[in-house]
């Protein structure tokens, strides 16, 4: 692969050009972090070990004792960004503000169903319910555009 770095005369925009065949999965991370978009991944830990979380197998995040988790299948991990971090990182993605501690995906529920008082119930795909909040339902109905 050959790069080349050119200065814009003045007046000109910077710009980046990819010459390429085809968009390897390589490439096409290189353009989500050029265009400042989330690559998809977070780091959750758990005790002392880091691992690095795809965000499409996390079916929610959830803000415990000023303390976020990320809740996948079968494991949970912290991460350390705050909520509303969570919530602007992945507003593109599948997930919204489900509630005031609930960062919910998506494409990981299973069946909704009506409470009372205005509220939702979300069953996920790993048999787990939450809720969501009344304030929350009209961003969730925009994301199923209904």
């Amino acid at each position: 692969m050959k790069i080349t770095i050119q200065a814009p005369r003045e007046g000109e925009e910077e710009e980046i050009i990819i010459r390429a065949g085809s968009i390897s999965p390589h490439t096409f991370a290189l353009i989500e972090a050029l265009g400042g978009k989330s690559s998809g991944r977070l780091v959750g830990y758990v005790g002392e070990c880091m691992e690095i979380l795809q965000t499409e197998l996390i079916f929610y995040f959830e803000a415990v004792d000023n303390r976020v988790f990320a809740y996948c299948d079968s494991e949970v991990y912290e991460v350390k960004q705050k909520l509303y971090e969570i919530e602007e990182l992945l507003c593109n993605d599948n997930f919204f503000r489900a509630s005031k501690s609930t960062v919910l995906n998506i494409s990981k529920i299973k069946r909704i169903a009506p409470l009372f008082n205005g509220r939702f119930e979300a069953l996920l795909k790993n048999g787990e319910k939450t809720v969501i909040s009344r304030q929350y339902v009209s961003v969730l109905k925009q994301k199923l555009g209904i």
